[in-house]
């Protein structure tokens, strides 16, 4: 049986809502490739400074779960998908380019 992680901010209790609600991120992964490694500290790293804790963010490795990747549509990893809040985008790659995944969650003006 496949393991999917979901990881939850460690502030919770001091998370705030943000204008745009609760942020809900899904990132399909290669197993433990170098991109696949490379975006997943990325993009806990963005949700730990620029989303302080108002995220749900949640792991998905297509090699155990290839069901998963179907349905989404995942045609390359690592694809991050931001499905909350509203409208839902995709990014694909291992998500360095910090500004435009700033950009693409719609969180651009929150850059420390």
């Amino acid at each position: 049986m496949a393991k999917i992680h979901r990881i939850t901010p460690h502030a919770r209790a001091k998370a705030s809502k943000s204008k745009h609600g609760r942020y809900m991120l899904r990132l399909f992964t290669s197993g433990t490739t170098p991109r696949s490694t490379t975006a997943l500290r990325n993009l806990r790293e963005i949700c730990e400074t620029d989303l302080e804790g108002n995220y749900d963010l949640e792991v998905v490795d297509i090699y155990q779960e290839p069901g998963r990747a179907t349905e989404s549509d995942i045609i390359a990893a690592p694809t991050l998908i931001k499905e909350e809040p509203l409208p839902t985008k995709r990014m694909v790659g291992d998500l360095s380019d910090r500004p435009k995944v700033l950009l693409g969650l719609a969180i651009a003006g929150k850059s420390k």
